[in-house]
């Protein structure tokens, strides 16, 4: 009882973490490690036993009790409030959302070009020569929409050639770059992907990528103790294991949260982007180099002034047990956690032969 006792107590002094009110807390935990720390794909992960602890089990859930409570504030007055403060703040960003995202793009592969040697991410280096020039084409092909599929299969083609140069576990941990290639086609054509806007594809593609980096963040948080010796501050206190695990499970939450209701998706996106360009001050250019595209996506989710969109509604409404609101979001939260927990420590055990804990 003591023990459980210490740990509410614990919980409870960190809800200014879980809750993301104090976003700079959370810096480390967005930097993205590969860039900046050693780190073998290969290695042995933390154990499931390891994963869901008590702080994990009671962290989860007090995510959960605040995705039901944002939808079930979207449903009131003041959510609908909010929701217009939001469409008249960004509609400006909402008019030029394919603009922006065509910029963020832009400035990304530019970028690339001129450090050289770099496949679609920092850590991913190549020797091909050929690389950085065809990436500078990709860029000039963004200037006009009837070019942006040019685009689109360059990224589908570098993301092939990084799949080929380090195996296809490590890319898993970037589909966005995938969905800015449909995004690119799509908006090129002018065509929707079976009923799904371009947007609502790349927001699918975003979640998908961010919440695969939350599960790493459990199964590898010594990825990420090197940091703490130049950062030890922003633990706030915690031991490295339990800020990596809390770290995880806002990054899951908020992950998830792009699927859901407008309120809900654009409020998460906002924290979310807090949270990288909060990065960008202490590791520099290579995180704005290497998040731009991200924050790119971000932008354009918290702009689209769209009503409805709820891609766990339109997956889910087939099933009529699982029933409206809360229901569908916490079955839909433990699906969603359940798949990828078992996907990463599935596809690990099977891509390098190591038995899954």
């Amino acid at each position: 009882m003591l023990m459980r006792s210490q740990t509410f107590r614990r919980l409870g002094l960190a809800l200014p973490l879980a809750a993301l009110i104090n976003i700079s807390s959370a810096v480390i935990a967005f930097a993205h490690v590969k860039w900046f720390c050693a780190f073998n794909v290969a290695g042995q992960p933390r154990s499931v036993e390891n994963v869901l602890c008590p702080d994990f089990e009671i962290l989860v859930a007090f995510s959960l009790v605040l995705l039901i409570f944002g939808n079930l504030l979207e449903e009131t007055r003041i959510g609908q409030a909010l929701l217009r403060g939001l469409d008249f703040v960004t509609a400006p960003l909402n008019n030029n959302s394919d603009v922006l995202i065509r910029a963020c793009c832009g400035f990304f592969l530019v970028a690339l070009w001129t450090l050289g040697g770099i496949i679609l991410t920092p850590e991913l280096t190549t020797k091909l020569p050929w690389v950085p020039w065809l990436q500078l084409a990709m860029a000039a092909c963004l200037i006009w929409r009837q070019t942006l599929i040019f685009t689109s299969l360059g990224i589908v083609f570098l993301f092939a050639l990084a799949v080929k140069t380090y195996g296809v576990f490590h890319l898993l941990d970037y589909p966005v770059f995938l969905g800015v290639a449909t995004y690119l086609g799509l908006s090129c054509f002018g065509r929707n992907l079976f009923g799904l806007r371009p947007i609502d594809v790349l927001r699918g593609f975003a979640a998908i990528t961010l919440m695969w980096a939350s599960i790493e963040k459990w199964a590898y948080p010594e990825w990420s103790f090197v940091l703490f010796l130049t950062h030890p501050e922003l633990a706030m206190g915690f031991s490295q294991e339990f800020f990596m695990r809390a770290a995880g499970a806002v990054e899951f939450a908020l992950s998830f949260a792009i699927l859901l209701s407008p309120l809900v998706r654009r409020t998460a996106a906002l924290v979310l982007l807090g949270m990288f360009v909060s990065a960008i001050g202490p590791f520099g250019k290579v995180d704005a180099i290497g998040h731009s595209v991200i924050i790119g996506v971000l932008l354009a989710i918290i702009a689209d002034n769209a009503r409805g969109g709820s891609l766990l509604k339109l997956a889910t409404d087939s099933l009529s047990q699982i029933g409206q609101g809360a229901m569908r979001i916490s079955v839909g939260y433990a699906a969603a956690l359940a798949t990828f927990i078992a996907l990463y420590y599935g596809l690990h055990s099977l891509i390098f032969s190591i038995p899954a804990a």
